[in-house]
């Protein structure tokens, strides 16, 4: 019977709980290691690596806003791309290459990095961030001429004088378009701190070339104002920032709708100014692209741990394996101890049949109670075989020594070869001649040599034909010897091997039965199988010879006497025979109440010949629960 072992003394939990806990171990210390040593320079190679990325965006972001198109940007990606380490690629909107810094061939990574487009992003306000409007880099019809930079830096030095002479420190810093902006020392607007008489208004004014832009603005902003439903009989004031942060006011013209069509007014017409100045800047930069950034063609950074790094990883390494280890050895000595024991045990002489303790309740623990259980077999197995071959010696010299003692009488003249004694030697000789066919037989079924010549046989004709064979030894003994069979159950046997089975129970319960007892020979169908039975009125078979009914040279009568007669092969042979039809044999009794012998195999097809309408009725005298005739 399998044993079940629980589940924490299994050997594979264990084994697998051991290697869970190296494995825990190990990465416990890998992790303390990485975030004590690596931590900082991780952080430092990030904020590189993104720096590097904004600035690769900032930089072609520019480009697209001075541009309009790509044709020269091969050159700035490559310089770029030999500053960052960095693989470069820009794609059109639909994957068109525009320029890469990798070879030729080399695929895209699967995502773009950023979307390069100067009207809809700002790099350039805030250095480090990607703000949502239009990069002030794109000033395309606002660019001043040379003349108009020159008078606006003459204004300018004018103010700052003006500035400087009421206390105020002021830097002059110019706009991409080449307007020059003043800001205090802090960057701030001056016009908040006062000196209002230096503010005259001329710096601020907008000069010719920006003034046309103004104009062409106002005409591309009109439908949409119209279209949200302002009032455009007045005249459309769009004022200039010249600081760059917000490029365009509208004055008083949005306070006089307080709400246009539920939204605030200033909101609607901000939204219509902003989609008129793209389309006015539109035609002066490259096409929207989309970035690619990847890992370049340069060597990944490395960086050189200290020593005071270099010995903590030592230390913990160390500390792992020598967890490893001591661990390790202690599982695999618990695990060898009892193969040890196993091996040693195994390489002992046969004879001896050594058993090991059992010390433990797992797969060891089993394997060890499973090495003990066939060594005890193989002790018993080793009692049967001498004692099987004692029984063969004595079964066979008893008839030998019969047919030799009378031939040698016989030879030296003493008796006359007689029929009778002639009889009784032909006698033995049959003898000998069943327990040779018998031993035949069971080492054809034990090699799996046995032949069965299978055919459909009605079991009925097979009870028939035993109990006709053993008619005359029933009248011998005075035994009744009666069937009962059904006539609709079919076998797919080999009817001599069948017949050679039956015979031999048939035989054993004629011996064992007294004078007026009674033999029944019974067939039926149970369910797919027909069920064969032999039952005796002997003394029947104590409970614990029942067991041993079907071992070899067995009997229940433990003296060698041949009073009873057999050898001790027949229900071995009956066993090995039913075996081989794929059936069971059994045996059932009670002392005093005689012995039943049950033989269960496969039931099979009738033959088409034999199906009701195809063939005579069956003989009623012969079949049918309780009738049959005695022998």
């Amino acid at each position: 019977m399998k044993r079940r072992i629980p589940l924490r003394k299994r050997l594979l939990v264990r084994l697998l709980f051991v290697s869970a806990l190296i494995a825990v171990c190990s990465v416990a210390a890998t992790a303390w290691l990485a975030v004590t040593t690596t931590t900082s320079a991780l952080k430092e190679e990030q904020g590189q690596d993104l720096a590097a990325d904004t600035s690769i965006l900032a930089r072609l972001s520019g480009y697209a806003a001075t541009h309009p198109d790509w044709a020269d940007v091969r050159r700035t990606v490559r310089e770029l791309a030999a500053r960052t380490g960095r693989r470069i690629a820009l794609t059109t909107t639909d994957r068109t290459l525009v320029a890469d810094s990798a070879p030729r061939g080399t695929p895209l990574p699967p995502r773009p990095a950023a979307t390069v487009d100067p009207l809809r992003t700002d790099t350039y306000t805030e250095p480090g961030a990607q703000l949502s409007g239009i990069d002030p880099r794109v000033v395309g019809p606002y660019r001043l001429t040379t003349g108009e930079r020159e008078s606006l830096d003459t204004l300018a030095a004018k103010r700052t004088r003006c500035y400087a002479h009421y206390g105020l420190q002021t830097t002059v810093v110019r706009t991409p378009s080449g307007r020059p902006v003043l800001t205090g020392t802090d960057g701030d607007d001056v016009a908040g701190y006062g000196a209002s008489v230096c503010d005259d208004g001329t710096l601020t004014t907008p000069v010719p070339t920006e003034q046309r832009a103004l104009d062409a603005l106002s005409e591309l902003a009109r439908p949409c104002l119209r279209a949200v439903g302002m009032d455009l009989r007045g005249p459309l004031f769009l004022t200039l920032d010249p600081s760059g942060r917000d490029p365009f006011g509208l004055g008083y013209f949005t306070a006089k709708y307080a709400t246009v069509r539920g939204a605030p007014a200033g909101r609607a017409a901000q939204n219509c100014v902003l989609t008129a100045r793209r389309a006015q800047l539109e035609p002066y930069v490259a096409p929207v692209a989309e970035l690619f950034l990847g890992i370049g063609d340069q060597n990944p950074s490395r960086f050189d741990m200290s020593p005071g790094n270099k010995a903590k990883v030592a230390g913990a390494a160390g500390l792992v394996l020598a967890v490893t280890v001591a661990v390790t050895a202690v599982v695999a000595v618990r695990l060898v101890r009892p193969l040890r024991a196993l091996t040693e045990a195994a390489q002992q002489p046969p004879e001896l049949h050594v058993r090991v303790p059992v010390t433990t309740r797992d797969e060891t623990g089993i394997l060890a109670e499973a090495f003990n259980d066939l060594t005890e077999r193989r002790e018993r197995l080793e009692a049967q075989r001498r004692a099987m071959v004692s029984d063969i010696a004595h079964e066979l010299r008893s008839p030998l020594t019969n047919i030799r003692g009378w031939l040698e009488v016989v030879r030296d003249g003493v008796v006359e070869p007689e029929p009778d004694l002639l009889d009784s030697l032909h006698e033995e000789a049959l003898v000998l001649q069943r327990i040779i066919d018998d031993l035949q037989d069971l080492a054809a079924a034990d090699a799996g040599t046995l032949r069965l010549h299978r055919e459909p046989v009605r079991a009925r004709d097979l009870v028939d034909q035993v109990a006709a064979a053993h008619s005359v030894a029933a009248r011998t003994a005075g035994v009744g010897l009666r069937t009962e069979a059904d006539g609709s159950a079919w076998l797919d046997a080999d009817p001599v091997r069948m017949r050679q089975a039956l015979g031999n129970l048939v035989s054993n319960a004629l011996r064992h039965t007294p004078a007026d007892g009674t033999v029944t020979l019974a067939v039926r169908r149970d369910g797919a199988e027909v069920v064969l039975t032999v039952a005796d009125t002997g003394p029947g078979i104590a409970p614990e010879d029942l067991p041993h009914v079907f071992d070899r040279f067995w009997r229940a009568e433990k003296s060698r006497s041949r009073r009873t007669g057999g050898s001790g092969l027949g229900l071995p042979i009956v066993r090995h025979l039913v075996a081989a039809h794929g059936g069971t044999a059994e045996a059932a009794s009670e002392p005093g109440a005689g012995a039943l012998f049950t033989l269960r195999l496969p039931t099979a097809q009738a033959p088409e010949d034999d199906l009701p309408g195809n063939g005579p009725p069956d003989d009623p005298g012969l079949v049918g629960e309780g009738r049959g005739r005695t022998g």
